[in-house]
């Protein structure tokens, strides 16, 4: 028996009858603390290529994987075998440079036809989505405003006088490392003096940018 499905027996037995009452009264909700943490643990080690950690931390990320794979086949919606169908079809379907005849040389140009399978996927089923793409919730501001700014440059978009884009450029260009993790420690310092929470107050500076970058396409 591979190790792989002798976890999955595991599992199964701690949350069948007679298993772990603890592992017993969990759901998907209860859970979710749990996979930030571990995604969390595993992320430390990568930040510092501690291999041995990196092992049992990516052992811990498997095992909720498994565990909500195991609470879905126990309500009879899919199984670990149907999720992992399904992402074995989605990257064949995303990589026709590698497993068609599309042959593809340079990152670019992957990430070219990647948008545009994408694309295609919508047209085909999937929800159409506005100049913004949805982003979770529960990802962290500074990422989310991250992952708005790289839409905004990827997608070309007209930001009007939404913000200064040449002011940010013109600091951009001399900014260091050092120098960016100095400012936004001050911001969250000075956040932290006037009450500010710095995740709310970014989270929502980025939603009323898209709002109105979103309400400028609108107009023009």
């Amino acid at each position: 028996m591979s190790a792989v499905n002798e976890l999955r027996e595991i599992v199964a037995k701690l949350r069948g009858p007679g298993g772990c009452p603890w592992d017993q009264e969990q759901d998907h909700r209860s859970l979710r603390i749990c996979l930030v943490e571990e995604c969390c643990e595993l992320l430390d080690t990568i930040d510092r290529l501690d291999m041995d950690h990196m092992r049992e931390e990516l052992g811990d990320v498997l095992l909720q994987v498994l565990f909500h794979a195991q609470l879905a086949e126990e309500a009879g919606l899919f199984d670990l075998e149907m999720v992992a169908r399904e992402i074995n079809e989605k990257l064949i379907r995303r990589h026709p440079h590698v497993f068609g005849e599309n042959k593809l040389s340079t990152s670019d140009e992957v990430l070219v036809q990647w948008d545009q399978i994408k694309k295609s996927e919508k047209k085909n089923g999937n929800p159409s989505e506005g100049l913004f793409k949805e982003l979770p919730s529960v990802l962290p501001a500074l990422l989310q405003t991250t992952e708005v700014i790289k839409q905004i440059e990827k997608k070309n978009l007209e930001v009007g006088d939404v913000f200064a884009g040449e002011g940010i450029k013109d600091r951009s260009d001399s900014l260091t490392e050092e120098e960016a993790g100095k400012r936004l420690f001050e911001i969250a310092a000075a956040c932290r003096r006037a009450g500010i929470d710095p995740e709310s107050a970014l989270r929502d500076y980025t939603r009323k940018v898209t709002e109105l970058i979103e309400e400028h396409h609108r107009t023009f």
